[in-house]
């Protein structure tokens, strides 16, 4: 078998995975979490800015936000980006810090949270399966014989399974955290 395939390797199937689980990590379960900030931007003197470089974000209760500017002048930016990235929340502005009350949430937007996570997950799933496409393409091109051309086949299946196995999993878990009241 040639060196540079390796059946088993399984770093773009982790890569996968640890993307699903950055961007379940966003979908807030109406607990204060950090990183449901990740994706807002603020516009700091002409230059689109992740807000996490520019504050102290921390969780002072379980359900509140605390956000702390380097800079107090742009406060009102970063007011205005958290608007503007559609997350639900309302900002509070003191002139210091900016205070986010995490929201109850109703039953109905647990629902739609759900529906979220599970199209997230099939956008996973059909990663792996690209992947898959990838290496049975690279399997043909080494000219193997056929038995070993399909016990490959069998072992790449096998590590597709485990994965798809692993997404599902973690996808009834965010479920359970998402729905539990």
């Amino acid at each position: 078998m040639n060196d540079n395939f390796d059946i088993n390797n399984v770093d773009r199937f982790e890569k996968t995975i640890d993307n699903m689980i950055i961007r379940f990590s966003t979908v807030r379960a109406g607990r204060a979490n950090a990183s449901s900030l990740d994706g807002v931007v603020v516009n700091y003197y002409g230059v689109m800015t992740p807000l996490k470089q520019l504050t102290t974000i921390s969780i002072p209760e379980a359900r509140q936000l605390l956000i702390k500017p380097f800079d107090k002048s742009c406060l009102s930016a970063i007011e205005k980006a958290i608007y503007e990235a559609s997350l639900g929340y309302a900002p509070n502005n003191d002139g210091e810090t900016i205070r986010i009350i995490i929201p109850e949430l109703t039953e109905e937007r647990r629902q739609e949270l759900t529906k979220q996570i599970k199209s997230m997950a099939e956008e996973s799933k059909i990663a792996l399966r690209n992947i898959r496409h990838d290496m049975l393409g690279e399997l043909k091109n080494l000219n193997l014989s056929e038995d070993d051309q399909k016990r490959n086949e069998d072992l790449l299946q096998n590590n597709i399974a485990k994965y798809n196995k692993k997404i599902d999993d973690l996808v009834k878990e965010k479920e359970a955290e998402l729905l539990n009241i």
